[in-house]
């Protein structure tokens, strides 16, 4: 894969998923208790081989770069190579939104790059994907893009990419969709193709007035490209709402996803953070939960994500819920179906239920 560049566009929509995404975008979301959501994508670019990644740049991109910082922790500070950022462009003037005029802004460092091929991933999937059979696919069946995709084992509502393959693997049809349903072959946000070819496609785009990459570069120039779909068999899920964020994080207590995506040949990188063990008191009970680094135990966890530096105080009883990094939750306080926030305080005697497929949100830095 060293005749490989990898892209990863964060240039995503995050209009169903605001409560948590106000002050970051959604890939540098907190995921399974030390992870964030970009880093599936960028992990599995470096495990197959990539050694030049460039980085999309959102509007907001303080959150991603304190997490990515040089790219040490996914080896990708290098003297040659390694990790790049590619700035958002800013034009207020311009009538034109979406990510193509991104793309055509850091043209020149796609055209400079000595890679052949491009891999332009979304990061707001979680997968985990050895690239380098996709590169076969790719070269075996001479496309000219090949995408890959997953089959939807449930109806979910939210803005998909659907597909429609031939026998061979070969796209007859690509439609975004608002729901997808049992059954469909839903883009994964994918891409692999020459660099020729995606310089060419970024340059005519925008020059004939596109904005967006996926729409106006690919689906409605599809009769242009032989297009093959690859399919991952394996656990996807894609965050782009706050009901999907809490779903996937709850899928990862289920053990047979949680050995497929940490457990592999490939691990998942982030950036490292040493501290001290979890500290489980005598009044601690804790039954099917993920419990990081940091976290001190005194009152009951049952099917819950706890994230670093959490602090559960006796008498408390928290279920199905998410807390993120140095929570604060006090005696005798009930938390059900919740989702907090980083440097939340819940203090004590406090009871907060949400809905099982509807959690409750509580913002950063509230006391409660």
């Amino acid at each position: 894969m060293k005749t490989v560049m990898g892209i990863i566009n964060l240039q995503e929509d995050n209009s169903l998923i605001r409560e948590l995404t106000d002050r970051r975008v959604v890939e540098s979301l907190p995921f399974a208790g030390r992870y964030r959501l970009i880093d599936f994508a960028l992990s599995s670019m470096v495990n197959s081989g990539v050694q030049n990644v460039g980085v999309m740049l959102p509007d907001k991109p303080r959150s991603v770069l304190d997490h990515l910082r040089s790219g040490k922790d996914w080896d990708l500070a290098r003297r040659h190579d390694g990790l790049f950022y590619l700035p958002a462009l800013h034009d207020e003037e311009s009538r034109r939104r979406g990510d193509l005029r991104n793309f055509y802004y850091n043209l020149d460092f796609f055209e400079h790059s000595s890679q052949k091929y491009v891999l332009l991933a979304g990061g707001s999937f979680v997968y985990n994907i050895n690239f380098n059979e996709l590169l076969r696919f790719h070269q075996n069946t001479n496309a000219d893009i090949t995408m890959v995709y997953y089959t939807a084992s449930h109806e979910a509502a939210g803005r998909s990419t659907v597909i429609e393959t031939a026998e061979n693997g070969l796209v007859e049809d690509i439609a975004e969709k608002p729901a997808i349903y049992d059954g469909s072959k839903v883009s994964m946000n994918v891409f692999l193709m020459e660099k020729r070819i995606f310089v060419e496609m970024i340059r005519y785009s925008y020059e004939h007035g596109g904005q967006d990459l996926l729409l106006d570069g690919i689906i409605r120039r599809s009769d242009e490209y032989s297009i093959y779909a690859y399919e991952h068999d394996g656990y996807v899920a894609h965050v782009d709402s706050t009901a999907s964020y809490y779903k996937a994080n709850m899928d990862i207590l289920n053990p047979s996803v949680w050995e497929e995506l940490f457990m592999g040949e490939n691990s998942i990188y982030t950036k490292v953070k040493d501290e001290v063990p979890v500290q489980y008191k005598d009044t601690a009970v804790v039954k099917n939960s993920l419990i990081a680094n940091g976290c001190i135990i005194r009152g009951e966890v049952e099917n819950s994500i706890l994230f670093r530096g959490v602090t559960i105080e006796k008498g408390v009883k928290v279920k199905n819920s998410i807390i993120m990094q140095k929570c604060d939750v006090q005696e005798n306080s009930l938390l059900e179906n919740v989702i907090c926030d980083k440097n939340v305080v819940i203090t004590k005697e406090k009871w907060l239920k949400g809905a099982q497929n509807y959690p409750l949100i509580v913002a950063k830095n509230v006391v409660i």
